[in-house]
C-alpha cells in the first residue's frame, strides 16, 4: 500500500477550504534576533494551542454522516486528543479518547472539558492506542490517527497553503518531526506548489524515530530517551502512511540536543514574552545550529505548538 503514496496522494488546497471556517490562519512574525529573513509561523495561537486542530478538522469533516453521527475514538495524552475533542464538539460528532497510565489528573480534566469521554487505560499509550483501536473497531466507529492518516496529514498541509499566501518568499521550511504527519502535510503541499523550498525535518538527538527509519530505508524500533520534545516522541506505526511520504519530501535532516532545545525555547521566550513547546524549540534549534548555511535564504520555522506543563515552562522563564 505505501508504495504509492506520494506528495500527489494529498490536496491540502481543497483541505484548506474545507477547514477555513474551524482554523485560524495563523500570524506569521518575523525573527531579527535569529535572522534578517527567517519567519516564525505561530501555530501556538491555534485554538487548542497546537497545530494539531488542523489535521482533527480535516478529518472530521470528511466523515460521511452515518460515521459522523456515530462518533470517532482516538489515543492521545495532549495535542492531538485536545483538537479532536475540540472539533467533534464543534461538529456534533461524539469523541472518545483513550489516553495512557501517565496521563495526570489534569490532563484528562482537560479532553474532558473539551467535550470528550476520556478513558484512561492501564499501560502506556502504545497500550492506550491499541484499547482505542479496538473499541472502535468493535463499534463501527472511525480510529483518528494522530499522524497516520492522509487525511489528518492533508490538513496539517493547510500550513503551506498560508506560508505561500503570508510570505513574499520561501526558501526553506523547519519543522519539528514525531510521527510524520505534520513534515509529511507541509512538505507536499510544498512540492506540488513550490518544489523549490527545501523541507528540512528536526528531531531531537534523544527521540529520533523517524529519522532512524529514513536511514534504515524501513520502519524499525528505535530506542529513546526522555526529551523537551515530548509531542514528537514515540515510535513510528509499522504501516505508517507518513513513512512514504517523508521519504518524498524531507530534504535534510538536523538532530540537536536537549540543551540546544532549550537554549532555543529560553531564546524565544526572552525575545517574545513566548513560552513554547519543545517540538517548537527543536526546529528553532536546528536552525541556530546551521544558521550561516541559509544565509541569504527566506526561512520559514514552524512554532508547532505551545502547550508546555508547569515545570517546563519554570526552566523557560527562568532564564529572564
Amino acid at each position: 500500500m505505501s508504495a504509492s503514496i506520494s506528495f500527489r496522494s494529498l490536496d491540502s488546497a481543497a483541505a484548506e477550504q474545507r477547514v477555513r471556517p474551524h482554523v485560524r490562519e495563523t500570524r506569521v512574525i518575523p525573527a531579527p534576533w535569529l535572522g534578517g529573513q527567517v519567519w516564525l509561523k505561530l501555530e501556538n495561537e491555534q485554538e487548542t494551542g497546537s497545530f494539531k486542530l488542523r489535521g482533527a478538522a480535516n478529518r472530521l469533516l470528511t466523515l460521511s454522516p452515518e460515521e459522523a453521527q456515530r462518533g470517532v475514538v482516538t489515543a492521545s495524552n495532549g495535542n492531538h486528543a485536545l483538537a479532536v475533542a475540540t472539533m467533534g464538539r464543534k461538529l456534533g460528532v461524539p469523541v472518545e479518547v483513550y489516553v495512557s497510565n501517565t496521563a495526570t489528573a489534569a490532563k484528562r480534566a482537560t479532553i474532558a472539558a473539551c467535550g470528550a469521554t476520556v478513558n484512561q487505560s492501564a499501560g502506556d499509550c502504545l497500550a492506550a492506542e491499541i484499547a482505542a483501536l479496538s473499541a472502535g473497531a468493535a463499534s463501527g466507529r472511525v480510529y483518528v490517527s494522530p499522524y497516520n492518516d492522509l487525511l489528518v496529514a492533508e490538513g496539517q498541509g493547510t500550513i503551506a497553503i498560508e506560508l505561500l499566501r503570508q510570505l513574499p518568499r520561501l526558501d526553506a521550511v523547519l519543522v519539528a518531526v514525531g510521527g510524520g504527519g505534520l513534515i509529511g502535510g507541509i512538505g507536499a503541499a510544498l512540492k506540488q506548489r513550490a518544489p523549490h523550498v527545501q523541507v528540512v525535518g528536526c528531531w531531537p538527538e534523544n527521540s529520533p524515530a523517524l529519522h532512524a527509519c529514513l536511514r534504515a530505508g524501513k520502519i524499525i524500533d528505535v530506542p529513546e530517551q526522555p526529551t523537551l520534545s515530548t509531542s514528537t516522541a514515540g515510535g513510528v506505526e509499522p504501516d505508517a502512511v507518513t513513512f512514504p511520504l517523508a521519504q518524498h519530501v524531507i530534504g535534510r535532516a538536523v538532530l540537536v540536543s536537549e540543551t540546544e532545545i532549550l537554549a532555543a525555547l529560553q531564546l524565544t521566550y526572552r525575545e517574545t514574552g513566548m513560552v513554547i513547546e519543545g517540538a517548537a524549540g527543536v526546529a528553532l534549534a536546528a536552525y541556530q545550529k546551521h544558521a550561516p548555511e541559509f544565509a541569504g535564504q527566506a526561512v520559514a520555522i514552524i512554532v508547532c505548538g505551545g502547550n508546555v506543563d508547569a515545570a517546563v515552562a519554570a526552566q523557560i522563564t527562568a532564564s529572564a
